[in-house]
Protein backbone atom coordinates (compact mmCIF):
# COMPACT_ATOMS: atom_id res chain seq x y z
CA UNK A 1 0.00 0.00 0.00
CA UNK A 2 1.16 3.74 -1.02
CA UNK A 3 1.38 6.69 1.05
CA UNK A 4 -1.47 8.48 -1.13
CA UNK A 5 -3.74 4.88 -0.34
CA UNK A 6 -2.93 5.09 3.15
CA UNK A 7 -3.87 9.02 3.26
CA UNK A 8 -7.06 8.41 1.65
CA UNK A 9 -7.75 5.77 4.32
CA UNK A 10 -6.46 7.61 7.57
CA UNK A 11 -8.86 11.12 5.83
CA UNK A 12 -12.14 8.76 5.34
CA UNK A 13 -11.30 7.29 8.98
CA UNK A 14 -11.71 10.99 10.47
CA UNK A 15 -14.97 11.52 8.37
CA UNK A 16 -16.77 8.25 9.81
CA UNK A 17 -15.62 9.08 13.49
CA UNK A 18 -16.20 12.88 13.37
CA UNK A 19 -16.50 13.47 16.86
CA UNK A 20 -13.42 11.37 17.85
CA UNK A 21 -11.38 12.60 15.88
CA UNK A 22 -12.49 16.23 16.69
CA UNK A 23 -11.74 15.50 20.65
CA UNK A 24 -8.76 14.27 19.43
CA UNK A 25 -7.11 17.04 17.56
CA UNK A 26 -8.41 19.61 20.48
CA UNK A 27 -5.75 19.98 22.52
CA UNK A 28 -3.61 20.59 19.17
CA UNK A 29 -6.12 22.61 17.88
CA UNK A 30 -5.50 24.62 21.06
CA UNK A 31 -2.25 24.54 21.47
CA UNK A 32 -1.14 25.66 17.90
CA UNK A 33 -3.75 28.32 18.08
CA UNK A 34 -2.65 29.87 21.47
CA UNK A 35 1.30 30.01 19.93
CA UNK A 36 -0.17 31.74 16.86
CA UNK A 37 -1.97 34.28 19.05
CA UNK A 38 0.91 34.13 21.73
CA UNK A 39 3.45 34.99 18.58
CA UNK A 40 1.03 37.43 16.83
CA UNK A 41 0.40 39.94 19.46
CA UNK A 42 4.28 39.79 20.90
CA UNK A 43 5.21 40.64 17.51
CA UNK A 44 2.73 43.91 17.58
CA UNK A 45 3.74 44.83 21.18
CA UNK A 46 7.79 44.40 19.79
CA UNK A 47 6.86 46.57 16.55
CA UNK A 48 4.59 49.07 19.03
CA UNK A 49 7.78 49.71 21.50
CA UNK A 50 10.00 49.67 18.38
CA UNK A 51 8.00 52.40 16.61
CA UNK A 52 8.08 54.05 19.82
CA UNK A 53 11.48 54.54 20.10
CA UNK A 54 12.22 55.35 16.70
CA UNK A 55 9.41 58.54 17.37
CA UNK A 56 11.99 59.16 19.86
CA UNK A 57 15.12 58.81 17.54
CA UNK A 58 16.96 55.78 17.61
CA UNK A 59 20.09 57.74 16.76
CA UNK A 60 19.72 60.26 19.97
CA UNK A 61 22.65 59.58 22.53
CA UNK A 62 21.79 61.09 26.25
CA UNK A 63 25.12 61.96 27.74
CA UNK A 64 25.44 63.49 31.58
CA UNK A 65 27.50 64.43 34.19
CA UNK A 66 27.39 63.51 37.32
CA UNK A 67 27.99 66.36 40.60
CA UNK A 68 28.14 70.06 40.27
CA UNK A 69 31.02 72.75 40.01
CA UNK A 70 34.06 72.81 37.70
CA UNK A 71 35.77 69.62 38.66
CA UNK A 72 32.39 67.66 37.76
CA UNK A 73 31.25 69.73 34.34
CA UNK A 74 31.69 69.60 30.25
CA UNK A 75 31.36 72.74 29.25
CA UNK A 76 29.12 73.54 26.13
CA UNK A 77 32.36 74.89 24.94
CA UNK A 78 34.14 70.97 25.03
CA UNK A 79 31.74 69.35 24.08
CA UNK A 80 31.23 71.57 20.54
CA UNK A 81 35.05 71.22 20.16
CA UNK A 82 34.47 67.11 20.22
CA UNK A 83 31.29 67.67 17.74
CA UNK A 84 33.19 69.58 15.25
CA UNK A 85 36.12 67.41 15.69
CA UNK A 86 33.50 64.76 14.63
CA UNK A 87 31.07 66.00 12.80
CA UNK A 88 31.63 62.59 10.19
CA UNK A 89 29.49 60.48 13.28
CA UNK A 90 27.75 62.84 15.06
CA UNK A 91 24.99 65.56 13.31
CA UNK A 92 24.56 67.63 16.13
CA UNK A 93 24.16 68.06 19.95
CA UNK A 94 22.28 70.45 22.19
CA UNK A 95 22.41 71.33 25.95
CA UNK A 96 19.33 70.34 28.09
CA UNK A 97 17.99 71.92 30.84
CA UNK A 98 15.10 70.46 32.55
CA UNK A 99 12.99 72.80 34.97
CA UNK A 100 9.96 73.23 36.35
CA UNK A 101 8.01 76.44 35.88
CA UNK A 102 4.53 77.61 36.17
CA UNK A 103 3.45 78.00 32.66
CA UNK A 104 0.55 80.00 31.26
CA UNK A 105 -0.79 80.66 28.12
CA UNK A 106 -1.97 84.55 27.18
CA UNK A 107 -5.46 85.01 28.55
CA UNK A 108 -5.39 82.04 31.23
CA UNK A 109 -6.60 81.81 34.52
CA UNK A 110 -5.03 78.65 35.06
CA UNK A 111 -1.60 76.82 34.60
CA UNK A 112 -0.98 74.58 31.92
CA UNK A 113 0.57 70.85 32.51
CA UNK A 114 3.43 70.72 30.06
CA UNK A 115 7.52 70.52 29.78
CA UNK A 116 9.84 73.01 29.94
CA UNK A 117 13.37 72.59 28.52
CA UNK A 118 16.07 75.03 27.61
CA UNK A 119 17.93 73.99 24.98
CA UNK A 120 20.27 75.11 22.64
CA UNK A 121 20.31 76.01 18.69
CA UNK A 122 20.93 72.23 17.29
CA UNK A 123 18.23 70.73 19.32
CA UNK A 124 15.55 70.62 16.73
CA UNK A 125 18.47 68.66 14.14
CA UNK A 126 18.98 66.35 17.16
CA UNK A 127 15.65 65.70 17.73
CA UNK A 128 14.92 65.50 13.85
CA UNK A 129 11.78 67.91 14.29
CA UNK A 130 10.35 70.04 12.01
CA UNK A 131 9.51 73.55 12.23
CA UNK A 132 5.81 74.48 10.97
CA UNK A 133 5.69 78.07 11.62
CA UNK A 134 8.41 80.70 12.66
CA UNK A 135 11.75 79.50 12.84
CA UNK A 136 14.02 77.89 15.62
CA UNK A 137 16.62 79.36 18.01
CA UNK A 138 19.41 80.74 16.52
CA UNK A 139 22.95 80.93 18.85
CA UNK A 140 22.29 84.90 19.32
CA UNK A 141 18.88 83.84 20.63
CA UNK A 142 20.91 81.67 23.27
CA UNK A 143 23.61 84.01 23.71
CA UNK A 144 22.18 86.78 24.38
CA UNK A 145 19.29 84.93 26.71
CA UNK A 146 16.67 86.09 24.77
CA UNK A 147 13.29 85.34 26.01
CA UNK A 148 11.37 82.96 23.47
CA UNK A 149 10.46 80.20 23.21
CA UNK A 150 9.62 77.41 20.97
CA UNK A 151 6.26 74.99 21.42
CA UNK A 152 4.61 71.74 20.50
CA UNK A 153 1.53 71.92 17.83
CA UNK A 154 -0.75 71.25 20.80
CA UNK A 155 -0.08 75.40 21.62
CA UNK A 156 -1.27 75.84 17.96
CA UNK A 157 -4.20 73.79 18.63
CA UNK A 158 -8.24 74.84 19.60
CA UNK A 159 -7.42 73.98 23.15
CA UNK A 160 -5.12 77.11 23.47
CA UNK A 161 -4.20 79.79 20.68
CA UNK A 162 -6.46 78.23 18.12
CA UNK A 163 -3.77 78.70 14.67
CA UNK A 164 -2.68 82.15 16.39
CA UNK A 165 0.33 80.71 18.77
CA UNK A 166 3.09 82.37 16.64
CA UNK A 167 3.75 85.73 17.45
CA UNK A 168 1.76 85.00 20.88
CA UNK A 169 3.23 85.17 24.10
CA UNK A 170 2.97 82.95 27.46
CA UNK A 171 4.36 83.40 30.66
CA UNK A 172 6.80 81.19 32.39
CA UNK A 173 7.39 81.80 35.95
CA UNK A 174 5.90 85.03 35.68
CA UNK A 175 8.11 86.41 32.70
CA UNK A 176 6.82 86.79 29.31
CA UNK A 177 7.88 85.30 26.57
CA UNK A 178 7.54 85.33 22.53
CA UNK A 179 6.57 82.43 21.07
CA UNK A 180 9.16 82.44 17.79
CA UNK A 181 7.91 79.34 16.22
CA UNK A 182 5.55 76.45 16.17
CA UNK A 183 6.97 72.72 15.61
CA UNK A 184 5.17 70.33 13.03
CA UNK A 185 2.70 68.00 14.39
CA UNK A 186 4.71 64.96 16.18
CA UNK A 187 1.75 62.58 17.07
CA UNK A 188 -1.82 64.20 18.35
CA UNK A 189 -1.80 67.97 18.44
CA UNK A 190 -4.77 67.71 20.24
CA UNK A 191 -3.73 65.89 23.20
CA UNK A 192 -2.53 67.70 25.95
CA UNK A 193 -0.78 64.57 26.89
CA UNK A 194 0.88 63.87 24.15
CA UNK A 195 4.36 64.87 22.97
CA UNK A 196 2.91 67.88 20.63
CA UNK A 197 2.69 69.51 24.39
CA UNK A 198 5.86 70.79 25.52
CA UNK A 199 7.82 74.08 25.43
CA UNK A 200 11.43 74.76 25.01
CA UNK A 201 13.92 77.85 25.71
CA UNK A 202 17.46 78.93 25.29
CA UNK A 203 19.35 77.06 27.51
CA UNK A 204 21.05 80.10 28.48
CA UNK A 205 17.82 81.80 29.68
CA UNK A 206 16.44 78.52 31.46
CA UNK A 207 19.66 78.55 33.34
CA UNK A 208 19.71 82.23 34.48
CA UNK A 209 15.74 82.88 35.26
CA UNK A 210 14.58 79.34 36.06
CA UNK A 211 17.65 76.99 37.34
CA UNK A 212 19.84 77.60 40.09
CA UNK A 213 22.49 75.42 37.60
CA UNK A 214 25.40 77.23 36.26
CA UNK A 215 27.12 74.37 34.21
CA UNK A 216 25.39 72.11 31.96
CA UNK A 217 25.36 68.69 33.07
CA UNK A 218 23.46 67.09 29.99
CA UNK A 219 23.61 66.87 26.22
CA UNK A 220 21.16 65.57 23.53
CA UNK A 221 23.55 63.75 20.70
CA UNK A 222 22.56 62.95 17.34
CA UNK A 223 24.51 60.38 15.34
CA UNK A 224 24.75 60.84 11.38
CA UNK A 225 22.91 57.64 11.35
CA UNK A 226 22.27 54.25 12.78
CA UNK A 227 25.42 53.16 12.36
CA UNK A 228 27.50 55.47 13.27
CA UNK A 229 25.38 55.28 16.73
CA UNK A 230 28.57 52.98 18.95
CA UNK A 231 30.94 54.93 17.24
CA UNK A 232 29.55 58.42 18.40
CA UNK A 233 29.20 56.90 21.96
CA UNK A 234 33.15 55.65 21.94
CA UNK A 235 34.05 59.04 20.25
CA UNK A 236 32.15 60.72 23.65
CA UNK A 237 33.25 58.19 25.96
CA UNK A 238 37.00 59.19 25.14
CA UNK A 239 36.20 62.65 25.79
CA UNK A 240 34.73 62.46 29.12
CA UNK A 241 37.22 59.97 30.52
CA UNK A 242 40.30 62.18 29.18
CA UNK A 243 38.77 64.75 31.28
CA UNK A 244 37.28 62.92 34.07
CA UNK A 245 39.39 59.91 34.42
CA UNK A 246 36.74 58.25 36.14
CA UNK A 247 34.01 56.73 34.41
CA UNK A 248 31.34 56.68 37.44
CA UNK A 249 31.81 60.88 36.00
CA UNK A 250 29.43 60.81 33.76
CA UNK A 251 26.84 58.28 31.90
CA UNK A 252 26.28 58.13 28.23
CA UNK A 253 23.15 56.20 27.03
CA UNK A 254 21.63 55.76 23.39
CA UNK A 255 18.28 54.79 22.64
CA UNK A 256 19.60 52.19 20.11
CA UNK A 257 20.86 50.11 22.79
CA UNK A 258 17.88 50.40 25.40
CA UNK A 259 15.53 49.63 22.50
CA UNK A 260 17.40 46.60 21.54
CA UNK A 261 17.39 45.25 25.33
CA UNK A 262 13.76 46.29 25.54
CA UNK A 263 12.74 44.13 22.45
CA UNK A 264 15.27 41.45 23.28
CA UNK A 265 13.75 41.01 26.99
CA UNK A 266 10.18 41.01 25.56
CA UNK A 267 11.15 39.10 22.49
CA UNK A 268 12.72 36.21 25.35
CA UNK A 269 8.90 36.55 27.18
CA UNK A 270 6.76 36.23 24.02
CA UNK A 271 9.15 32.87 23.28
CA UNK A 272 8.65 31.79 27.18
CA UNK A 273 4.83 32.01 27.19
CA UNK A 274 4.34 30.78 23.72
CA UNK A 275 6.64 27.62 25.01
CA UNK A 276 3.96 27.61 28.15
CA UNK A 277 1.08 27.28 26.07
CA UNK A 278 3.33 24.52 23.53
CA UNK A 279 2.37 22.13 26.90
CA UNK A 280 -1.25 21.48 25.25
CA UNK A 281 0.64 20.52 22.24
CA UNK A 282 2.24 17.64 24.32
CA UNK A 283 -1.28 17.14 25.77
CA UNK A 284 -2.48 16.94 22.21
CA UNK A 285 0.26 14.24 21.06
CA UNK A 286 -0.56 12.09 24.20
CA UNK A 287 -4.98 11.89 23.08
CA UNK A 288 -3.69 11.22 19.31
CA UNK A 289 -1.70 7.90 21.17
CA UNK A 290 -4.04 6.73 23.24
CA UNK A 291 -7.13 7.59 20.34
CA UNK A 292 -4.12 5.50 17.90
CA UNK A 293 -3.87 2.86 20.36
CA UNK A 294 -7.98 2.70 20.70
CA UNK A 295 -7.69 2.15 17.18
CA UNK A 296 -5.34 -0.34 16.65
CA UNK A 297 -7.33 -2.43 19.25
CA UNK A 298 -10.21 -1.92 17.18
CA UNK A 299 -8.66 -2.81 14.10
CA UNK A 300 -6.90 -5.95 15.36
CA UNK A 301 -9.02 -8.23 12.97
CA UNK A 302 -8.77 -5.92 10.12
CA UNK A 303 -4.78 -6.22 10.33
CA UNK A 304 -4.73 -9.65 10.98
CA UNK A 305 -6.81 -10.08 7.15
CA UNK A 306 -4.62 -7.34 5.34
CA UNK A 307 -0.95 -9.75 7.15
CA UNK A 308 -2.62 -12.95 6.00
CA UNK A 309 -2.99 -10.89 2.28
CA UNK A 310 0.72 -10.43 2.36
CA UNK A 311 1.26 -6.90 3.76
CA UNK A 312 4.32 -6.20 5.57
CA UNK A 313 4.83 -4.79 8.56
CA UNK A 314 6.31 -1.23 6.86
CA UNK A 315 2.81 -0.94 5.44
CA UNK A 316 1.30 -1.86 8.53
CA UNK A 317 3.21 0.90 10.04
CA UNK A 318 3.17 3.43 7.40
CA UNK A 319 -0.53 3.65 7.39
CA UNK A 320 -0.78 4.10 10.97
CA UNK A 321 1.82 6.42 11.53
CA UNK A 322 -0.14 8.58 8.60
CA UNK A 323 -3.11 8.46 9.96
CA UNK A 324 -1.89 9.65 13.08
CA UNK A 325 0.26 12.62 11.35
CA UNK A 326 -3.01 13.33 9.46
CA UNK A 327 -4.95 13.65 12.63
CA UNK A 328 -2.10 15.71 14.14
CA UNK A 329 -1.87 18.07 10.74
CA UNK A 330 -5.59 18.55 9.90
CA UNK A 331 -6.06 19.88 13.70
CA UNK A 332 -2.44 21.95 13.29
CA UNK A 333 -4.76 23.45 10.69
CA UNK A 334 -7.53 24.22 12.61
CA UNK A 335 -5.28 25.81 15.35
CA UNK A 336 -4.02 28.07 12.44
CA UNK A 337 -7.08 29.18 11.55
CA UNK A 338 -8.43 29.78 14.79
CA UNK A 339 -4.95 31.36 15.91
CA UNK A 340 -4.84 33.85 13.40
CA UNK A 341 -8.61 34.39 13.39
CA UNK A 342 -8.05 35.46 17.48
CA UNK A 343 -5.17 37.30 16.54
CA UNK A 344 -7.56 39.60 14.33
CA UNK A 345 -10.01 40.61 16.37
CA UNK A 346 -8.50 40.16 19.73
CA UNK A 347 -5.71 43.19 18.56
CA UNK A 348 -7.44 45.97 18.21
CA UNK A 349 -8.73 44.90 21.63
CA UNK A 350 -5.67 45.36 23.40
CA UNK A 351 -5.13 48.44 22.00
CA UNK A 352 -2.55 46.91 18.65
CA UNK A 353 -4.13 48.78 15.23
CA UNK A 354 -3.41 45.61 13.17
CA UNK A 355 -2.07 42.03 14.03
CA UNK A 356 -1.08 39.97 11.65
CA UNK A 357 0.10 36.37 12.23
CA UNK A 358 3.86 35.97 10.85
CA UNK A 359 4.80 33.53 8.19
CA UNK A 360 7.45 31.64 10.46
CA UNK A 361 5.11 30.99 12.99
CA UNK A 362 2.48 29.37 10.78
CA UNK A 363 5.45 27.35 8.91
CA UNK A 364 6.66 26.34 12.27
CA UNK A 365 3.19 25.23 13.69
CA UNK A 366 2.74 22.97 10.26
CA UNK A 367 5.75 21.44 10.94
CA UNK A 368 5.08 21.01 15.02
CA UNK A 369 2.09 19.33 14.00
CA UNK A 370 3.64 16.96 11.68
CA UNK A 371 6.25 15.84 14.22
CA UNK A 372 3.86 15.40 16.94
CA UNK A 373 1.91 12.99 14.66
CA UNK A 374 5.02 11.03 13.63
CA UNK A 375 6.33 10.90 17.44
CA UNK A 376 3.20 10.14 18.96
CA UNK A 377 1.64 7.48 16.50
CA UNK A 378 4.91 5.55 15.81
CA UNK A 379 4.42 3.47 19.14
CA UNK A 380 0.87 2.43 18.09
CA UNK A 381 2.35 2.05 14.63
CA UNK A 382 4.81 -0.21 15.75
CA UNK A 383 1.90 -2.36 17.64
CA UNK A 384 0.16 -2.69 14.98
CA UNK A 385 2.78 -4.04 12.67
CA UNK A 386 4.10 -6.35 15.52
CA UNK A 387 0.37 -8.14 15.57
CA UNK A 388 0.39 -11.65 14.98
CA UNK A 389 -1.14 -12.61 11.93
CA UNK A 390 -2.99 -15.82 13.07
CA UNK A 391 -3.93 -14.37 16.57
CA UNK A 392 -5.30 -10.82 15.13
CA UNK A 393 -7.58 -12.86 12.54
CA UNK A 394 -9.07 -14.98 15.76
CA UNK A 395 -9.42 -11.55 17.58
CA UNK A 396 -13.01 -10.55 17.83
Amino acid sequence: MGIFQSFIIAIKSLLNNKMRAFLTMLGIIIGVGAVILIMSLGNSMTGEVSSAFEAMGTKTITVSVSGRGSTRSFSEEEMYEVVEKNRTVIKAFSPTVSVSAAVRPKGWNENLSTTITGVGEEYLTAKAYDVAQGRFFTYVDCATRQKVCFVGAYFDSAEVYDGKALGNTIRINGDVYTIIGVCDEISDATSDSGSDNFVVIPYTTAMRRLSRMRTVNSYTVTAVDDSNVQTAKQVLTNALYAKFEDENAYSITALADMMESVTGIMDTMVIVIACIAGISLLVGGIGIMNIMLVSVTERTREIGIRKALGAKRRDIKLQFVIEAMTTSLTGGILGIVFGVVSAKYLGPMVGFDTVTASTGSIIVSVGISVFIGVLFGYLPAKKASELNPIDALRYD
